[in-house]
């Protein structure tokens, strides 16, 4: 299996790589198309909202304030400029009329200097400029008309895909969360919980920011970019080549700052990464570190982690500090030839006063864009880098099988074999060797040995956490290999020596194995367990909620619990692993009465380090190094002084 360490291959973040991963992506994406392709449309209008506005400040300037242009006929003039009047429109005849000597008649036009324009009553320049002055109104109503157009439609745009990519997230959440929930127990093993709790959280927020910030507002940058370059050339094709010289220049600084971003973001990752495991790991060995006294070490390992991720952050920082001013001279440098080139321009006029202030609107908004897409560009990246790390977890299927020929029939009453088992958690490292024994029906069978004998391997092994690297187990004669995972652990119960309880209500914890329980079933299973006392101290009864793991409760009170939730599965097969191996004398024994009732009528295999508590089994199987070296009841093995009798010698002196 290959192990996630949050780290990257260089040729992983190519081009293919990305494609790879996008079409990846696109499954999740596919149930909510009809939500990006109305986006898409929105973003469409915005665009084309966006490059309206300079457009109308144009026609506001030529048209009506300066007025350079009259009826698609553009005064040309070297020493002098004119306004020019229509003698059609209504007070204009009567305004002319009264200066004569201002006007210069071309019927149906007359003109007069700009600078003359000043010596008018004002109320005969009202009504000279009145459409003028309506025209400028007409403008500034559409001006607002189209914010507000553009307000709207950006709303409705922000909302639509915040909900398409939290859907998305929603599901793609719910997909690693039952994915890791049915892995099996070696990947956990070889997995920190912070590092797994990163991709269902920070990598899928990631994601989240793609969705949002990328698939479809990349459209509206690049229909912009599209948009605002065909707008230029054919408003004034030679000063649109003017403004595009800087383009080299800013697509090779994007290209070196998008590379570096990239590896920024990927190492920042990383960190992050680490500080959730570092974190975990802290909280979870809280009480070690405390006990010996590691706080101060384990605050410096934090220390330096932490260290580690600010330079990382600071490094992409200064990228983007460096990035930002880089493509804002360029975008000084660009605004500073088109007012040089087309300032000549209108003052020769060959380009109109409005054209020029349009084309420098256009080009501060054709820088915008470039700017974003090189920010998306990273922002992708990282999507990317988190994508892949999400993958490589729903790739990994380090499971336990399901039969492709189940037995879809529980054999009742039948007994449990082990035939020729070899096991090993690295290859050719054996951990048991060659097991076989069988445990009838009803029959109480206890596993002893030395720590390392390998007795909880075969207790997994049982339970199907593992399969044989050798051999078969059996029940019923059937290979458990062919029973569905869900119907063989329905019938067993495993009580091991560390309970783990859920931040839930006590009779939630105990019901886990039975939601259907009946109050009165509850009841009579708290009895048998010896949990009444327990449950009389507690504030709430069996509604109080236990912490996370049931850590306000002793091991003990973790045990009979543990009992309870065992017996209201109502198993026929028991399995206790060391479960009575750290608790006090008074606990054994509730726990060793719970357990005889919880044993009746069961078939039940007992692993335990302290030897008497098993006196009473049928048999006991002794494991050392990975064999049975010994088989027999209590006083069998007793009588026969071997490996037996010396642990229980050794117990007994200790």
């Amino acid at each position: 299996m290959r192990i996630d360490y949050g780290y990257f291959e260089e040729d992983q973040l190519g081009k293919p790589y990305n494609v790879r991963l996008l079409r990846r992506l696109f499954p999740y994406v596919l149930p909510y198309k009809f939500l990006f392709l109305l986006s898409i449309g929105l973003l469409t209008a915005l665009t084309v909202l966006d490059l309206a506005l300079p457009y109308l400040t144009k026609v506001a300037i030529d048209r009506y304030i300066v007025q350079d242009i009259r009826d698609g006929k553009r005064e040309v003039l070297q020493q002098q400029r004119f306004y020019v009047a229509d003698l059609r429109e209504p007070n204009v005849e009567r305004v002319v009329s009264q200066y004569p000597s201002f006007f210069e008649i071309e019927r149906p036009y007359a003109r007069i200097l700009y600078e003359d324009l000043s010596k008018l009553d004002k109320a005969d320049l009202a009504d000279l400029r009145s459409q003028d002055y309506a025209g400028v109104a007409r403008i500034a109503l559409i001006f607002i008309a189209v914010v507000i157009c553009h307000f709207a439609f950006s709303f409705i745009h922000v909302i639509m895909m915040e909900s398409a990519a939290q859907s998305i997230m929603h599901d793609l959440r719910l997909k690693l969360f039952t994915h890791i929930q049915g892995l099996s127990v070696a990947f956990f093993t070889r997995n920190p919980v912070g590092r797994l709790v990163t991709r269902v959280t920070s990598d899928a927020q990631n994601l989240h920011e793609f969705f949002t910030s990328i698939v479809t507002v990349l459209f509206k940058d690049v229909f912009l970019v599209l948009g605002i370059t065909v707008v230029l050339l054919v408003m004034n094709w030679q000063l649109a080549l003017i403004c595009f010289l800087m383009l080299p220049f800013i697509f090779l600084a994007t290209a070196h700052f998008s590379r570096l971003a990239r590896d920024a973001f990927r190492e920042l990752r990383v960190k992050i990464a680490e500080i959730n495991t570092r974190l975990q790991e802290s909280i979870d060995g809280i009480r070690i570190i405390q006990l010996f006294l590691q706080e101060a070490k384990n605050y410096k390992r934090f220390r330096k982690l932490n260290h580690e991720n600010y330079l990382a952050g600071m490094r992409q920082i200064n990228i983007f500090a460096v990035f930002m001013p880089v493509i804002e001279l360029l975008s000084s440098v660009t605004t500073a030839l088109v007012i040089w080139y087309g300032g000549l321009h209108v003052l020769s006029k060959s380009l109109s006063l409005g054209e020029l202030v349009a084309f420098i609107s256009y080009m501060r908004m054709f820088f915008r864009p470039i700017r974003d897409i090189a920010e998306k560009y990273n922002i992708m990246q990282s999507a990317m880098a988190s994508s892949e790390r999400i993958f490589l977890l729903l790739d990994n299927q380090e499971r336990i099988p399901e039969p492709k020929a189940p037995v879809s029939v529980w054999r009742k009453n039948r007994g449990i074999s082990f035939d020729r088992v070899w096991f090993s958690y690295v290859d050719r490292e054996w951990v048991l060797r060659d097991i076989s024994f069988t445990v009838r029906t009803g029959e109480t069978v206890a596993i002893v040995g030395p720590t390392g004998a390998g007795k909880s391997s075969l207790i997994h092994l049982l339970e199907r956490f593992y399969d044989p690297t050798k051999g078969s187990i059996n029940i019923g004669g059937v290979d458990i290999r062919k029973i569905p995972k869900a119907l063989l652990r329905a019938r067993m119960a495993l009580i091991t020596q560390d309970v783990f309880l859920f931040a839930d209500t006590l009779r939630n914890n105990i019901m886990e194995g039975n939601p259907q329980l009946s109050h009165e079933r509850l009841q009579q299973i708290v009895a048998a367990c010896n949990l009444d006392r327990l449950i009389q101290g507690l504030p709430h009864g069996l509604d109080t909620v236990m912490s996370e793991g049931g850590r306000t409760l002793s091991s003990g009170e973790r045990q009979l619990v543990a009992f309870a939730r065992a017996l209201a599965r109502d198993p026929e097969i028991l399995i206790l692993d060391e479960a009575t191996s750290s608790i006090d004398t008074e606990t054994e024994r509730l726990i060793q009465e719970a357990t005889l009732r919880l044993m009746q009528n069961r078939t039940a295999i007992v692993v335990a380090h302290r030897l008497s508590t098993i006196r009473h089994a049928d048999r006991i199987i002794v494991l050392h190094k990975g064999c049975i070296r010994e088989v027999g009841s209590h006083d069998e093995l007793m009588a026969k002084q071997g490996l037996y009798y010396q642990l229980y010698q050794w117990q007994a002196v200790s």
